[in-house]
């Protein structure tokens, strides 16, 4: 999935701010806005505070705020509060999510 055109924010950084793109993955830190036309990864240990847009989500670490995309998948590990507003919503066994969810069409 990760190739050059993927924006990677690593394990140890921290970031304020708005990211917008493509595609990324996200491992350390990161507050604000996400805005993608692709795919966003959030991978074990990552910590997200943001709006986020996107086409595709896959939540494996935490995450607190508004999460839109066509589909959504939350893995064993991930740890979801806010809206999630998906046409598809996949949670796996073992996924936390408390907030407001709209799925399906």
């Amino acid at each position: 999935m990760v190739d050059e055109k993927t924006t990677v924010i690593d394990a140890q950084a921290d970031v304020d701010g708005k990211l917008k793109g493509k595609d990324a993955v996200v491992y350390g830190r990161f507050r604000g806005e996400i805005a993608l036309s692709g795919r966003l990864v959030l991978g074990e240990g990552a910590r997200v505070e943001a709006a986020v847009t996107a086409d595709a989500a896959e939540v494996s670490g935490e995450m607190k705020g508004d999460l839109r995309a066509r589909s959504v998948t939350l893995t064993e590990k991930a740890r979801v509060q806010g809206t999630v507003d998906a046409r598809v919503l996949v949670v796996r066994e073992g996924a936390w999510l408390s907030g407001s969810v709209s799925a399906g069409e």
